[in-house]
């Protein structure tokens, strides 16, 4: 990094901290704090959709809290009777200390009244001890979560507990170089967070010219150029639908409902769950297997027995359809390729009649914009929502000739593959960039470095991790 080491060091003590600059010293949490290390109520309020903010682990992101994922809202009573054992303020620094998101860390930036749930620690400097920000910035670092992963227990889901927390390790330099060392990091995080900003953005409107695409092909048919290529009719005369999120397709295309193009009634799947990792087995395939580009995750490859499978074995074009939960809607076509699989009892299969219908045209038609506002309109909203098999066999889908879809499915394939190609290289780049945040942060505020009189630019750090 073009950063120069301390003259001299010596060991922590702390065996996953190593060696420290030599005129640093070690302190625990609980001797940096000016209240002790607490957490939210342990008990479940009332929630409503006004009132006080109620923020608790799912609303911590990228440091800061997201006030838009907030669990919902409490009363003022409720909140005032929180605050005799916390209550926020700015400049407080909150850790996830049970569920997946065990570690994770953010600072309050308000002044706003809110009140947090039992999943959050609530960390309150000592201003003549810790400068708030540097602890921050340390509690974001490689050590820091490494000690926090081996520090938790299991029960039902991992968690680290409050006492353990109060006696993690800070390495700490005087209060001046705490502040020096916090503002060489704002200065440096931020231009990074900018430039992974702007690279997120990026990737959105990748995402959205995908959609696009895709909407615009299914529903109108080729653009001229690709359509002339495939000896088909460019910009070929419209017909009103009737129907309002489809509006208007080509006069010689069809709608039929998606039960008129399979070979029987849709089925749903086994109601099993499955630990079993035997690749001589059939694959069990489950909603959380399919990635956002309907494709099988290999890392969660779950069997089952034959005798269990053979009644919901997958054949080649079928098509899964997720009905419940956030990922009502989500597809995935199934290819021999994918070897012998069966699916769970949360997908709908639909096993098409190929004469009529080319699976990859249906599975493309599933990622437009159409298909998206078909389906928001079509949700059962019970204690989650739900679309049924046979909601989905009422599905309007606009069909044109056979080769025509075949046609519009190639062309979707090559150019969808371009855009997923390019949006995988923003995406590692935006990795790199968080690595190389992380590895800046860390060697920081661990004193791997001396940022005390370097505050010339890293930028072509960042340019070089951007690339």
């Amino acid at each position: 990094m073009n950063l120069p080491a301390y003259p001299k060091y010596k060991p922590s003590g702390v065996e996953w901290l190593g060696d420290i600059a030599y005129d640093w010293t070690v302190r625990s949490i609980k001797h940096l704090v000016s209240t002790p290390v607490t957490d939210g109520p342990h008990e479940t309020p009332e929630i409503f959709d006004e009132g006080i903010p109620f923020v608790s682990a799912e609303a911590v992101s990228g440091g800061r809290i997201n006030f838009e994922k907030i669990r919902g809202h409490i009363t003022a009573e409720d909140h005032k009777r929180f605050s005799r054992k916390y209550k926020p303020q700015r400049g407080d620094i909150y850790l996830i200390k049970s569920g997946a998101t065990t570690g994770r860390v953010a600072m309050v930036e308000t002044d706003i009244e809110f009140n947090i749930w039992s999943p959050l620690a609530a960390i309150r400097c000592e201003p003549n001890m810790a400068d708030q920000q540097f602890l921050f910035f340390y509690l974001q670092s490689k050590e820091f979560q490494t000690a926090v992963e081996l520090s938790w227990s299991f029960g039902t889901q991992q968690n680290i507990g409050m006492g353990v927390i109060q006696n993690l390790a800070v390495p700490l330099p005087t209060l001046t170089e705490q502040r020096a060392i916090a503002a060489f990091l704002d200065r440096e995080t931020g231009r990074v967070d900018r430039l992974v900003a702007k690279k997120r953005e990026l990737i959105e409107r990748l995402k959205e010219k995908r959609t696009a695409l895709i909407s615009r092909a299914v529903t109108r048919g080729l653009p001229a150029e690709a359509a002339a290529k495939a000896n088909l009719t460019a910009n070929p005369r419209l017909k009103p639908t009737g129907i309002d999120w489809l509006g208007d397709i080509p006069k010689h295309w069809e709608v039929k409902r998606l039960k008129f193009t399979i070979k029987e009634r849709l089925q749903y799947g086994a109601n099993e769950s499955s630990e079993i990792d035997d690749p001589d087995l059939p694959r069990y395939v489950r909603i959380t297997d399919i990635d956002d580009k309907g494709k099988l995750r290999p890392e969660t490859f779950r069997s089952l027995p034959v005798v269990i499978a053979r009644e919901y074995y997958l054949e080649d074009g079928d098509v899964l359809f997720a009905r419940s939960g956030a990922t009502s809607g989500k597809t995935f076509l199934y290819r021999l390729e994918w070897g012998t699989c069966a699916y769970a009892g949360y997908l709908i299969r639909a096993r098409l009649n190929q004469k009529k219908i080319a699976p990859q045209f249906l599975r493309h038609f599933t990622d437009s914009v159409n298909y998206w506002q078909w389906l928001s309109s079509s949700l059962i909203q019970a204690t989650i929502q739900n679309v049924s098999a046979e909601k989905y066999s009422d599905l309007a889908l606009p069909l044109p000739p056979l080769p025509e879809q075949t046609a519009i499915a190639a062309y979707l394939d090559e150019e969808t593959a371009k855009l997923d190609s390019l949006m995988a290289k923003v995406e590692e780049a935006v990795e790199r960039l968080q690595e190389y945040r992380t590895a800046l942060v860390t060697a920081a505020v661990t004193g791997k470095i001396d940022v005390r009189s370097h505050f010339s630019t890293t930028a072509k750090h960042l340019h070089a991790a951007a690339e």
